[in-house]
């Protein structure tokens, strides 16, 4: 019985699997099965690490919310209450961003907030 060595269609997808692997040292980038291993497993994380980075990023933003809450004079739980109790709709994001970039901004916004707690 001949030997199959899967023509075009397996060529292609050694092609692709190696093409992915491009940079990676050793055999990783250069033998098929080492590579695929390598893929393999870098699109695992790849897809786990789409998920963290967005608790990592609302950790982040929470972090220096709190700082300039603070440094206000109100915790960051109490400042979240008085702007939901104010209704002001901000995300974590945007107010992480003026905390950082606009001084003044926030600090009207820790004013609303202390009126309404």
């Amino acid at each position: 019985m001949p030997r199959v060595r899967g023509g075009v269609r397996g060529g292609r997808r050694r092609k692709r699997i190696l093409r992915m692997a491009k940079g990676y040292q050793g055999a990783r980038g250069r033998l098929l099965r080492s590579a695929r291993l390598a893929v393999e497993r870098a699109l695992r994380y790849a897809y786990r690490d789409r998920r963290v980075r967005k608790r990592e990023f609302r950790r982040l933003w929470i972090t220096r919310i709190n700082a300039s809450a603070r440094a206000q004079g109100i915790t960051y739980s109490r400042f979240m209450e008085g702007l939901r109790k104010a209704n002001v709709s901000i995300d974590r994001k945007v107010l992480a961003d003026m905390a950082v970039h606009d001084a003044e901004g926030f600090a009207d916004l820790v004013k609303i907030a202390k009126e309404n707690v």
